[in-house]
């Protein structure tokens, strides 16, 4: 079992006392009957944006599919505002703000790049490499420091230097 499996219902809790202390502060601020319609409003709203972005989701993962490319940006897009919608749709002011920040263009972008470094962390270089194509690294010019270790040697020639076709394997 993983360790931060062990925080989840500490971590339910909080959210639920937060979302009762929300709302009774925007209840004593705004009204009973109005903060309960704002509930009501933003889990409607959320059940429609759920159908939608589901949808879009979809859409986006097909047509990476038939064009040949990486689907993994339209799917952690997707994810994401799946999230977002679902997060709206729980009843809950707090939920409500989370997932409509989580639709919001730039956030979005901001939440799908940690759900694709989170992902490449977790999976193998060559799954990640099929779902989100070739990585991209900076390289920076600059003059390199001389090496106190000794060169090594040149590698041994076999086979005239022709390629040998192989796999990486990671161990």
């Amino acid at each position: 079992m993983r360790r931060g499996l062990r925080f989840v219902p500490v971590a339910a809790l909080a959210a639920v006392v937060a979302e009762l202390a929300v709302f009774v502060g925007v209840g004593r601020a705004v009204g009973f009957g109005s903060a309960v319609l704002l509930v009501f409003a933003a889990s409607l709203l959320g059940l429609v944006l759920l159908r939608r972005e589901g949808m879009r989701a979809w859409r986006g993962f097909r047509a990476a599919a038939q064009a040949g490319a990486p689907p993994g940006p339209q799917v952690t897009d997707g994810l994401v505002g799946l999230l977002g919608a679902l997060l709206l749709a729980v009843p809950g002011l707090v939920s409500g703000v989370v997932g409509l920040l989580l639709l919001v263009p730039p956030v979005r972008r901001l939440a799908g790049a940690g759900v694709r470094r989170a992902t490449e962390r977790r999976v193998s270089s060559m799954v990640a490499g099929d779902l989100f194509g070739p990585r991209r690294v900076r390289v920076r010019r600059g003059d390199a420091a001389p090496s106190a270790q000794p060169q090594e040697p040149a590698p041994t020639v076999v086979d005239g230097g022709r390629a040998i076709e192989g796999e990486i394997v990671e161990r």
